[in-house]
């Protein structure tokens, strides 16, 4: 066990920490869709230039480790995280590295301003909608894991973390391009905001127990870990149907590229989330497997798209 003397010591924050806090491994469930919502834009033919879609990414990338950096930061002194938990060392930097709390809290807040100020950036000149989009965003981070009712502890937070970033994105992504609000994308969307509840519904599937000592609502805490696998592996499936279908919808003929990728190369990967049991001891293979299973399979959507779009060109 990590004493409270290495939790209390002064180790300073270095750029090692930050990253580590900022969780790259996770950025998938941000960068994905940043990059669905710019190939959306490039094939309905919405004015996105380079420079905008740069910002939109590097918004999406810091807001995202502001969401890592700050519910652990919470987590840790609420005391709900410990040195019992079955988590990768890399994933527990507040335990394992005896940085100050309130460091991690800052770096939190310095990346959060980050992604507003680089969402701002992207928003200028195309009116209220982005901005709009914007601020939702970054009130849901602050609302996460902060607040008297953290968003995290509730029946609704794998909704509302797939809605926001598997689905919000790609909106505020095409309202950057003409200032106008495109619903439709977040139709086409479904497969990813999916694949990002299911990021979070892996992490409560596992915590169950622990969840139901610090007295948190989670969905799974509700249903129970039978229950929960049920739902959670049917919605697998269905996650799996939705890319095929999307990718069809379109790219049209091109949909088969899809198809491809996520038997060659994710079909693995969700296998694996499918064979595990949401079990504590099996919490570092879930989150591993999920989060592949949302770079392979959104990322073979994204592609599919990208040859479309290379096609198009090639025909001009």
């Amino acid at each position: 066990m990590v004493s409270w003397m290495q939790y209390n010591n002064k180790t300073r924050l270095t750029a090692k920490h930050a990253l580590q806090l900022a969780a790259p491994h996770t950025w998938a469930a941000s960068v994905c869709p940043s990059l669905f919502g710019i190939c959306f834009c490039r094939l309905r033919g919405f004015p996105l230039g380079p420079g905008k879609a740069w910002l939109v990414l590097l918004a999406c990338i810091f807001l995202q480790s502001a969401v890592n950096t700050l519910n652990d930061y919470v987590d840790f002194v609420k005391g709900t995280d410990s040195a019992e938990d079955n988590v990768e060392v890399s994933d527990a930097v507040l335990i394992y590295s005896g940085i100050r709390p309130k460091a991690a809290r800052n770096l939190g807040i310095g990346y959060l301003l980050a992604g507003l100020f680089f969402g701002l950036l992207a928003s200028l000149g195309n009116g209220p909608a982005p901005i709009l989009i914007g601020a939702v965003g970054g009130a849901v981070v602050l609302l996460y894991s902060g607040g008297p009712l953290p968003v995290s502890s509730l029946p609704v937070g794998e909704l509302v973390s797939g809605f926001v970033m598997g689905g919000l994105i790609p909106l505020g992504t095409a309202a950057c391009a003409d200032g106008r609000l495109h619903w439709d994308i977040l139709f086409y969307s479904l497969p990813l905001i999916c694949g990002i509840a299911l990021i979070m519904m892996s992490n409560n599937g596992c915590d169950i127990e622990k969840d139901i000592l610090a007295g948190r609502r989670t969905l799974p805490t509700v249903l129970g870990r039978k229950k929960t696998l049920a739902l959670y592996r049917s919605l697998v499936v269905l996650w799996i149907l939705l890319l095929v279908l999307m990718a069809f919808l379109l790219a049209g003929q091109f949909g088969f590229v899809c198809l491809v990728l996520l038997i060659l190369f994710g079909g693995r990967h969700f296998r694996r989330i499918l064979g595990l049991g949401l079990l504590p001891e099996q919490r570092i293979l879930q989150m591993k497997g999920i989060a592949a299973a949302n770079l392979f399979g959104n990322g073979a959507l994204i592609l599919t798209l990208l040859v479309k779009m290379i096609a198009e060109v090639s025909r001009v």
